[in-house]
């Protein structure tokens, strides 16, 4: 037999044998790529080419149906009885039903005023309003602020009940199920579910509850956020939603301008909520939002229990309501980190409830073949699966092995053609950060990664599956922050730069410190383009710097 030396895992009797391990290694590729790698890699561009032929037709078909409720579609009120809350000499407050208002927390010291305060600011009868903190901090000294700010507002006529439990199980759904036990909540005909950074308008419940009121059929009531920047309060067109109970949210985020990771998320999340959300209320395909026993109440058994239960409930034939023009102020997660987290469990935690749920929604009897269609194939499959995985095996793997396979081929619609398509009707959603749409794709091919891996997580109902880490909220910290910076006397560059300097325009050193500083964070600058290097000596710059 021939030997194979130590300095070598190839026999030196083999055809083209040399001792160079780098000539090895292309020796043993050459050997495996036309048998095993050509024709492995030329099934799985077939598999991704198949998966965006998929994603495709999700886009379409739902960009038809968006323009088709843009044009003929009436507006909710038309479509649906709608009447406002008056006030009733005879019946007095008893006109306006019982309206149980739930802000689950965990340690939220930045946002717990703001949430707290907008709930009990909402313009509704004091006597037929309940408010609901269900604090699970296990920081003490914030368990203290929140217990007191509770009183205080109890203090000023708010029905306001500050309510705790011994352990954290099932997390938020833990607490909102724990909540609906009390003896006082069984008098509420509704619930509204505000997360603790939530900022309602006074007159929220008041436009979104008379649809509840008057259309019996209808269970869930969703809106629109619309993203501010928190310093200029500008807006900006974007939206997301959360969860009530009977009633859900929209949400403003507060920070979509703080920094570049938040105006991705804006874009990310527009289209899924402006196209995908208005989609699915125009054709009543899903998301029914029924009384929470007949749905069969909150479930932890995954980290959605938002989804989890609107689906239960859409199974029961509750209808969905969808409306753009009604808003609430949110805040999306300025840190990589948070929003890490973040997509793991809004990733992991449809894979879950798809794998639990998949066999119950075929099964059912009550819903037509075209919904469950619409919820096993659009909503999860494509939406909630294909999405991720697609994204991540195709551009971020299958495209670059094919650079050094070049035997398999793929063609230019599905390499080019297809994925440019998607990513324009992707970014419809927030026309003002089109110009950012290059470094969105970089931000979702990254993103996919951690998408995929929380979906497989979730299929497969891996170790940390039921993973859950609080977002952290920072509210109006940056606001005051840079409101303290833009109030602080400001040092004058031609002072410190001397009289030779002062024919600079100093705008556009303000103007290039500004771009490139984030609120949450200053990024550290290089002012080498703007001045000699001997000049940065200078201790009055390196103050003014910084």
């Amino acid at each position: 037999m021939a030997e194979v030396s130590a300095n070598s895992f190839i026999p030196e009797s083999f055809p083209g044998y040399t001792a160079d391990i780098a000539g090895q290694f292309g020796l043993l590729w050459e050997l495996i790529k036309a048998p095993l790698i050509v024709p492995l890699l030329r099934i799985c561009v077939y598999i991704c080419l198949a998966m965006s032929i998929m994603v495709f037709l999700e886009r379409l078909y739902m960009g038809v149906v968006i323009v088709l409720v843009k044009l003929f579609w009436k507006k909710p009120d038309k479509r649906y009885k709608w009447e406002a809350m008056k006030d009733d000499l005879e019946m007095g407050n008893g006109a306006f039903p019982m309206v149980l208002v739930q802000i689950p927390m965990f340690n939220e010291r930045e946002v717990y005023k703001i949430s707290i305060g907008a709930a009990c600011n909402l313009s509704w009868p004091a006597d037929r309003l309940v408010i609901q903190v269900l604090d699970d901090s296990t920081d003490l000294v914030i368990k203290d602020m929140v217990e007191k700010e509770c009183i205080r507002w109890a203090s000023k006529g708010i029905n306001i009940r500050y309510q705790i439990r011994e352990t954290r199980g099932g997390y938020k759904a833990g607490a909102l199920k724990e909540g609906l036990k009390r003896d006082y909540v069984k008098e509420c005909e509704y619930v509204v579910i505000f997360d603790a950074d939530f900022r309602p308008e006074p007159d929220f419940l008041r436009r979104a509850v008379p649809f509840l009121i008057h259309n019996p059929d209808i269970a869930l009531v969703q809106a629109r956020w619309r993203f501010v920047d928190p310093i200029n309060e500008r807006d900006s067109p974007a939206i997301a939603t959360t969860l009530c109970f009977c009633l859900k949210l929209p949400r403003i985020t507060v920070n979509a301008d703080e920094c570049m990771l938040t105006r991705m998320q804006e874009m990310s999340l527009d289209y899924h909520f402006t196209v995908e959300q208005e989609v699915g209320s125009a054709t009543h395909a899903f998301f029914g939002f029924n009384a929470i026993n007949e749905a069969g109440g909150w479930k932890d058994r995954t980290t959605v229990e938002d989804m989890d239960l609107a689906v239960r409930a859409g199974l029961k034939g509750w209808k969905f309501l969808y409306l753009g023009d009604l808003q609430v102020k949110s805040e999306l997660p300025s840190t990589f980190k948070a929003f890490r987290f973040q997509q793991h469990r809004w990733s992991c935690g449809p894979a879950n409830l798809f794998r639990k749920m998949m066999m119950e929604i075929a099964l059912n009897k009550k819903v037509t073949l075209y919904k469950k269609f619409y919820v096993i194939y659009s909503f999860f499959f494509v939406r909630k699966l294909i999405a991720h995985m697609f994204t991540f095996f195709f551009y971020c793997v299958i495209l670059p092995l094919t650079i050094l396979v070049p035997e398999v081929y793929v063609p230019k619609w599905g390499a080019i053609y297809l994925p440019c398509i998607i990513t324009a009707l992707n970014s419809v959603g927030t026309p003002r950060s089109f110009h950012l749409l290059f470094y969105w794709v970089l931000f979702e091919n990254v993103m996919s990664f951690h998408r995929t891996k929380a979906t497989i997580i979730g299929l497969l109902e891996a170790k940390r599956v039921n993973e859950w880490v609080v977002t952290e909220k920072l509210g109006d910290t940056q606001k005051n922050k840079s409101n303290t910076k833009s109030n602080a006397p400001k040092k004058s560059l031609s002072k410190i730069l001397g009289d030779s300097y002062t024919s600079w325009d100093l705008r556009y050193f303000y103007s290039f410190v500004d771009a490139m500083t984030s609120s949450t964070e200053r990024t550290t600058i290089s002012y080498t383009s703007f001045f000699k290097s001997s000049l940065l000596q200078s201790p009055d710059l390196a103050t003014l710097a910084r």
